[in-house]
């Protein structure tokens, strides 16, 4: 697929956005400005970017604890998604979920649990109720290759096969569970055999590719409103950093790091968009108008108050029913 110049500069714009937004909450991680653990995406953009765009405000997101760019791009106020991150009152959670657990329910954006596996049971609920309800919303799971070893992954992808319901399973496979390989972990080598023992479609693609993801991602979608679903992308993708921001990652072999450095989304992105004609001019003044919107999404977040010590029990208890 060659997805026209309009269409993938409004990608390139939202992988950039991401590459510079993973780059600042890795530096205010690394000087302990942003608290707890935060996982960090780099490398894997065009996976958020491509699926990001084909979907709906209305259909259902369940990303996984890598999941800043899904965050941001699902119609979010980005401004409110860094100031989660940085565990501000003025967070879209209002500080409460931090890195991992961002939701908005205004974009059908569930967010994540420490639980792995544990989204993709959850989402039998959402898929249910739109086939009971005859709607054409889809919902998707973004999750990785560490995930799919855990035993509720299979027992809710056999009854979303048994129900035909419309899910689509993003499986960003960057290479690492943690620390393990992934061959070290499946015996498979192509992880889209999983989806097929339940006789789910499947595909595996460049998960680093965005016109890829996004021919991928439209087709998943289209059967899946049709009633056809559900549906399986293996996306090869890696991950540049460690597991999380501060891990060392001594596990991976520095030609490794290299060999995927030099397969960058980002830079294949904007080599395309030149190759097809798109100015650097515009593309430069694209990438300034990113920069100065992270710039304005850092000084709200680094200004935004903490929260008080009454707001801890804030919607942890339903009110009275009188």
């Amino acid at each position: 697929m060659q997805l026209s110049n309009e269409r993938l500069l409004k990608l390139y714009r939202d992988m950039y956005l991401v590459r510079i937004f993973e780059d600042v909450a890795g530096e205010y991680a690394a000087n302990g400005t942003i608290p707890g653990f935060v996982h960090l995406s780099t490398g894997q953009e065009a996976c958020a970017a491509g699926i990001c765009d084909c979907l709906r405000k209305d259909d259902y997101k369940f990303p996984d604890h890598r999941g800043h760019g899904e965050a941001l791009l699902v119609g979010s106020d980005p401004k409110l998604v860094m100031a989660e991150i940085f565990g501000k009152r003025t967070g879209i959670n209002g500080g409460r979920g931090g890195s991992m657990h961002i939701s908005d329910w205004d974009v059908h954006n569930h967010g994540f649990n420490g639980i792995q596996g544990s989204t993709m049971v959850t989402a039998l609920g959402t898929a249910f109720a739109t086939k009971y309800r005859k709607k054409d919303d889809v919902t998707v799971i973004f999750f990785g290759d560490g995930t799919l070893g855990e035993g509720a992954c299979h027992e809710s992808m056999n009854m979303a096969a048994t129900w035909h319901l419309p899910i689509v399973y993003c499986l960003f496979n960057n290479g690492y569970a943690i620390s393990t390989r992934c061959e070290d972990a499946h015996p498979q080598k192509e992880l889209i055999e999983w989806a097929q023992g339940y006789e789910v479609p499947a595909v595996r693609i460049d998960g680093n590719d965005v016109e890829a993801v996004v021919e991928a991602t439209e087709k998943a979608v289209e059967a899946c409103r049709k009633g056809e679903g559900p549906y399986f992308i293996e996306l090869v993708t890696y991950r540049w950093q460690g597991h999380f921001a501060g891990d060392p990652a001594a596990y991976r072999p520095d030609d490794e790091v290299a060999y995927w450095k030099d397969r960058d989304p980002v830079k294949k992105t904007r080599k395309d968009l030149i190759d097809r004609g798109v100015s650097a001019d515009e593309i430069e003044a694209l990438e300034a108008e990113v920069k100065a919107q992270i710039d304005d999404m850092l000084k709200f977040s680094l200004e935004s108050p903490i929260p008080e010590p009454e707001d801890a029990l804030t919607n942890v208890y339903a009110k009275e029913v009188q």
